[in-house]
Formats: structure tokens, sequence, C-alpha cells
């Protein structure tokens, strides 16, 4: 049995991939661009709780609620500043393709990260 790909992009599989920072037993991703592909990963499949988690706590809405009726079909990552191993902030420009019924757009976010105590949570971001 063939495993599924990974929505962020990358040739992994899913599982080995994105799958291993969501859901409860989640891990925590090692870098701002691990984390800003598991978010993407996440609003394709639904995923509320694990935005929630990885959003900072000063910018965290109190609820989340997602468009069904939205797909997310194709994610670009343009440009990455900092956000490694051993940074403690962290920028990811992306476009995130997604369909909605017959319509086609693009949302390009400029995303700003920040790592504390170890874990990377997604700061803000400026659309272009």
């Amino acid at each position: 049995m063939a495993s599924r790909p990974c929505p962020c992009g990358l040739p992994e599989p899913f599982d080995a991939c994105c799958g291993r920072y969501l859901g409860e037993s989640g891990g925590t991703a090692p870098t701002a661009e691990a984390l800003m592909r598991s978010r993407y990963t996440a609003f394709a499949r639904g995923d509320v709780d694990h935005l929630l988690r990885t959003w900072h706590p000063a910018t965290r809405p109190t609820t989340l609620t997602l468009d069904p009726a939205i797909r997310w079909t194709q994610l670009e990552v343009l440009d990455r500043v900092r956000g490694g191993l051993f940074d403690t902030d962290g920028v990811v420009e992306f476009r995130a393709h997604h369909r909605e019924g017959p319509q086609t757009g693009v949302l390009h976010e400029r995303s700003r990260f920040v790592r504390e105590d170890g874990q990377w949570f997604y700061r803000d971001g400026t659309a272009r």
C-alpha cells in the first residue's frame, strides 16, 4: 500500500513529513519552514487544533473556523530568512494556491515565526 503524498509539496509521504507534527501526539517542527509547511498541511486537512497550537499566544485568535469549500491545492516556498535550528526568529514567504468551486486563487504571504522554549510559533504575516 503506497503512502499518501504530503500536501506541503515535499517528496516525502505525509506520515514522514508534516504528519510528524500534526495530531495530539505531534512533535515540534525543527525550523520555521517546517512549521509553515505543517500549518499549510493543517489548512489542507482541516486540522484547526494544530493551527491554534502553533500560533503564538500574543496573536492567536480564540477560535478559528475554516471554510470547508476551500481546497488548498499547492504550496510554493519563495523565500526563507533565518528560521533555522539555532535561530529564535524567522520569515518564510510563500504562495498557497486554492480552489473554491470553479474559482482559483492564491494567498501570497510573508510570515513571521518565533521560537520560544524550543518550539516554533507562527507570529503573524503580511499578505503580498
